[in-house]
C-alpha cells in the first residue's frame, strides 16, 4: 500500500529586509510512493510559493478543480500565533488533496517544490529544460547538500549498485530504517530576531 506523509510545520518569521518580514513553513515528506525521487524530504516555503505553485497546477490540469489555499487576509499578522497556525493547517489540507490525485501527482513543478529549495522562476526553468539539470538531478542534489537524512544517503548508496534498472529497485518501497528518521527533519528553532 502506498502512502505519501505530509506536514506543515515550524512556522518561522524570516526578514526579508529592514523593512519587510514573511512567514515561512516546514514541508516535511515521508513516503513510498514510486512517484517520489526522495522517499524522505524537507523544505521550506513561503505562502506566495504556494500560490504560484496552486497557479501553475491549475494551468497544467484544466479539468482538476484544485483545493483552495487558506484566503489571504490583509489582517493577517504573523506575530499573531493563531493566524500562523491556521494558515498552517490551511496549506496542510491543501498539500493533503493535491498529494491523492494521480495528476498532479505527476507535474514535476509539484515534485521541485516539495523536494528542492528551488525558486518558482529555477522550477519553471527547470521543468521547461533551460536547466542543465534535469528535475531528478536538482531534487538529488539538494537532498545531498542538505544532509538532515544521513540514513537515506547510505542506502542510496548501497542500492546504486544493484538498482540500475528502475523496475527492481522501486518496487522494494520503504526499507525498515526509514522508521527511525520520519521525524529527523526537523531543525533546532532558530534564534528569533526583534
Amino acid at each position: 500500500q502506498e502512502f505519501v506523509t505530509v506536514l506543515v510545520r515550524d512556522p518561522r518569521t524570516q526578514k526579508e529586509d529592514s523593512w519587510h518580514s514573511y512567514v515561512d513553513y516546514e514541508i516535511f515528506i515521508h513516503t513510498n510512493s514510486m512517484c517520489f525521487t526522495r522517499k524522505t524530504s524537507c523544505v521550506r516555503r513561503r505562502f506566495r510559493e504556494f500560490v504560484w505553485l496552486r497557479q501553475r497546477l491549475q494551468s497544467n490540469a484544466v479539468l482538476i478543480q484544485l483545493p483552495e489555499l487558506p484566503s489571504k487576509t490583509p489582517f493577517f499578522n504573523m506575530n499573531n500565533p493563531h493566524h500562523v497556525d491556521h494558515r498552517r493547517q490551511g496549506l496542510q489540507e491543501f498539500l493533503e488533496k493535491i498529494l491523492q490525485d494521480a495528476l498532479l501527482l505527476s507535474d514535476s513543478r509539484l515534485h521541485l517544490f516539495l523536494q528542492t529549495q528551488l525558486s518558482p522562476e529555477d522550477m519553471e526553468a527547470c521543468v521547461s529544460g533551460q536547466t542543465k539539470y534535469s528535475v531528478a538531478d536538482a531534487i538529488h542534489k539538494f537532498a545531498s547538500l542538505n544532509r538532515r537524512f544521513p540514513i537515506e544517503d547510505e542506502e542510496r548508496k548501497k542500492g546504486k549498485k544493484d538498482a540500475d534498472s528502475d523496475s527492481e529497485s522501486s518496487s522494494s518501497g520503504l526499507r525498515p530504517s526509514d522508521d527511525s528518521i520520519s521525524c529527523g527533519c526537523k531543525a533546532s528553532p532558530a534564534s528569533e530576531e526583534s
